[in-house]
């Protein structure tokens, strides 16, 4: 009997080896977050309260081949509070830099975007939904699973210069009551300098999408340029981003809009110091929305934000947040009443 425990023992030691030999690598990292949020609408109605919680947890895989490529692919276990589980494709890794995404690979044109300071925490005003003026610097830059994207190493052609491309194609879904994404490619380019004591970044990404709806591609698409720079000195970061386009909204299965001529300036400041940051942000976007595919719009929706945040380094991983938000909404150039100031305060925990 006691033989057989050991031969059993050993045999499980070995399988066990051999299971961590061939295993790929595997790390872990996630956030929660907890906090309180007033909103205040225009519409001079009491304020509300309302807890604030999000969390999430995902898992990065990775190894390295024989010839010294490396295969990356991650997925998320939860991400309660936001928009679902999110997973990626595969990512080659080649010896000389370069990355080469493929399955779900993105639009080179949002991969070049340049980070604007603004508020911190959950602060949030969520205008009509009828207002389709889009308010991110990527908002062209759509892509199907079906597509891969190019990283080039650093310093390609020139110190401090990367470059992406991307390009996806038609992933057979019909466009029944929602339009769909029938084809896309971008470009995008990011370049780190140095002037004195500041260190400058400065990003700019094209984008083209062609959209077919129930099967008929439409006259036009959505496109768009972006470009914007960053400027940090000591603990002091100015950024500004500014983007141009075309873009179609299918987020409704019964009502597809073409937002055309669609424009976004962002500015933000923040300023590090020891464990606390400040951060302050203005964006404005404006665009002119039709409800027929491939018809330009005439009647502009506009979104002004504003946005301020207090952080405070808490303890390792440990965030206290503070924020404030103020938007003014319009449609077809009149106000409504969907804008309001908005306040959070909270605590974020990432490992």
């Amino acid at each position: 009997m006691k033989k057989e425990l050991l031969i059993a023992s050993a045999l499980v030691s070995t399988m066990g080896v051999a299971s961590v030999a061939e295993a790929v690598t595997a790390t872990t990292s996630g956030s929660h977050h907890t906090g309180l949020r007033g909103t205040a609408l225009d519409t001079n109605a009491d304020e509300s309260l309302a807890q604030v919680t999000a969390s999430s947890f995902s898992v990065s895989l990775s190894e390295t081949t024989d010839g010294g490529v490396g295969i990356a692919s991650s997925f998320m276990l939860a991400n309660e509070g936001t928009t679902g589980l999110q997973t990626a494709g595969l990512t080659l890794t080649f010896t000389d830099g370069s990355k080469l995404d493929v399955i779900k690979a993105g639009n080179a044109a949002a991969t070049h975007d340049v980070s604007v300071p603004g508020g911190a925490g959950e602060a949030s005003i969520t205008v009509t939904t009828t207002n389709r003026a889009q308010t991110g610097l990527d908002f062209f830059g759509e892509a199907t699973a079906v597509g891969i994207e190019w990283h080039s190493a650093a310093d390609f052609m020139a110190d401090g210069l990367k470059i992406s491309a991307s390009a996806s194609v038609d992933d057979g879904v019909a466009a029944d009551g929602s339009a769909e994404l029938e084809s896309s490619w971008g470009v995008g380019a990011t370049y780190v300098t140095s002037a004195g004591d500041t260190a400058v970044t400065v990003g700019a990404g094209l984008a083209d999408s062609d959209w077919k709806d129930s099967g008929t591609a439409p006259s036009s698409g959505s496109n768009g340029y972006h470009i914007g720079f960053s400027a940090v000195t000591g603990n002091l970061t100015v950024a500004a981003g500014y983007a141009s386009g075309d873009d179609v909204d299918n987020s409704s299965t019964t009502n597809n809009v073409e937002v055309s001529d669609n424009t976004v300036t962002k500015v933000g400041v923040k300023y590090v110091s020891g464990d606390v940051t400040l951060s302050v942000g203005y964006s404005a976007a404006e665009g002119s929305d039709s409800t027929t595919m491939g018809t330009a719009g005439s009647a502009a929706d506009a979104v002004d934000t504003t946005d301020a945040g207090i952080s405070y380094a808490v303890a390792s991983g440990v965030t206290a947040n503070l924020g404030w938000k103020n938007v003014d909404s319009s449609q077809g150039g009149s106000a409504e009443t969907s804008g309001g100031t908005s306040w959070y305060i909270g605590a974020n925990m990432a490992f």
